[in-house]
């Protein structure tokens, strides 16, 4: 028992032995470590001890400076709108609004100066109901006794000032549609009776059938004869801010239109739209001049032509410079339309200047101006003038 006890008591002193030589070993590769790192220039203390059993024979990283980055000014605050409610209440708007008729209408928008568009009934005459005015950081519009013929758009334009030098920023306007429902009044009154609107190929019409309320109910109707006309989204669509629009016009759309609203027991009809079908060219005129002869002798005709190609129906005026509307020599012409055979329809459009018995003051240059919808060009050609030749002797 007792050499089983020394055997233990042997056991516990080499362990501690051993223990006590691996604490002298990693004292010493510490303090070798320190002194490196004092000695070696440029080399930074690692953070943490290295891991026993592992390698510690790493190179050290590279040292890389990010670059510093410039603070960015701030951005302009964004411009909006609110509208000032009862008890000093502010609401953001949206693309639309209703206000009772009766109520003041006042909106607020952020910037300084802004500018205001309105609709053009007010712009014309506002009996003094509207007031604009600039404080030092928005500007606030107020609209007061408001009726149904208020009913529009309203806009802010942000101003971007030099100086003294101001403009509008149009791509920071901000705007809303604000409604005045009228019990008595669908639709936004209007002195006309009836209204003329060119029915363009080239370009959408609008029949303005606005509403002063947008719970209204809206149909396009046609007088004669009287039937509604269908509104599919697609060849006519209907917007209440807007009105109907007729996306690409054709001749069958011509002729007298009105616009009906209901809202309750209320049924309205709208002002009539006379619609007149154009058909508006693709392009402006590419005239062609062409003399009979670019030399001509004294007491000869003379003939400049100056012809256009183009779509069918489309109206081409032309116009004359010439060297003798110098003296007052007084201008002839003959003009034409013809058709042009091919798949598409299409016309020859042309003028023909005539002088005849050309004399020395009809030499010079003739120029031809073609015009149609889209446009004016203008295209010229010298004809010279020559003494009359001399018959000749037998």
């Amino acid at each position: 028992m007792l050499l089983l006890n020394l055997s233990g008591s042997k056991r516990r002193l080499v362990l501690s032995t051993l223990l006590i030589c691996a604490v002298i070993l990693e004292l010493a590769y510490c303090q070798k470590e320190a002194e490196e790192q004092r000695t070696t220039p440029g080399r930074k203390p690692k953070p943490s001890k290295p891991k026993l059993g592992k390698s510690t024979n790493k190179s050290p990283r590279a040292v890389t400076t990010k670059p510093k980055v410039k603070a960015t000014p701030a951005a302009p605050p964004q411009t909006f709108l609110t509208q000032v409610l009862n008890r000093g209440k502010f609401k953001k708007v949206g693309e639309s609004i209703s206000v009772q008729t009766g109520d003041t209408l006042e909106l607020r928008c952020r910037g300084s100066p802004v500018q205001w568009s309105v609709p053009s009934y007010l712009e014309e005459d506002d009996d003094g109901r509207l007031r604009i005015v600039q404080h030092e950081r928005y500007g606030v519009l107020t609209l007061v006794n408001t009726t149904g013929a208020d009913t529009g758009e309203y806009t802010c334009y942000p101003m971007y000032c030099e100086d003294t030098d101001c403009r509008k920023e149009y791509n920071k306007a901000v705007k809303v549609f604000v409604f005045f429902p009228d019990p008595q009044e669908l639709f936004v009154p209007s002195s006309d009776y009836y209204k003329v609107i060119q029915l363009r190929t080239n370009w959408p019409t609008v029949l303005p059938c606005q509403v002063t309320s947008p719970e209204a109910k809206v149909t396009l109707h046609r007088e004669f004869p009287p039937v509604e006309v269908a509104v599919d989204g697609t060849e006519i669509s209907f917007n209440v801010k807007k009105g109907f629009t007729i996306h690409r016009p054709r001749p069958y759309h011509a002729g007298a239109l009105y616009c009906v609203a209901s809202l309750g027991n209320l049924r309205q009809s709208s002002t009539k739209y006379m619609l007149i079908y154009v058909n508006y060219p693709m392009a402006p005129p590419a005239p062609v001049i062409q003399a009979s002869s670019s030399s001509v002798a004294v007491g000869e005709n003379l003939r400049v032509s100056c012809s256009v190609m183009g779509e069918q129906d489309v109206v081409v005026e032309f116009n004359w410079e010439y060297p003798g509307q110098q003296i007052g020599r007084p201008l002839y012409t003959q003009e034409s339309v013809s058709p042009v055979g091919g798949g598409a329809a299409r016309q020859q459009s042309q003028s023909i200047l005539l002088v005849d018995e050309a004399r020395d003051v009809d030499q010079g240059t003739y120029t031809c101006t073609a015009q149609n919808l889209q446009g004016a060009k203008s295209v010229s050609t010298t004809v010279k003038v020559v003494p009359k030749a001399k018959p000749k002797k037998l």
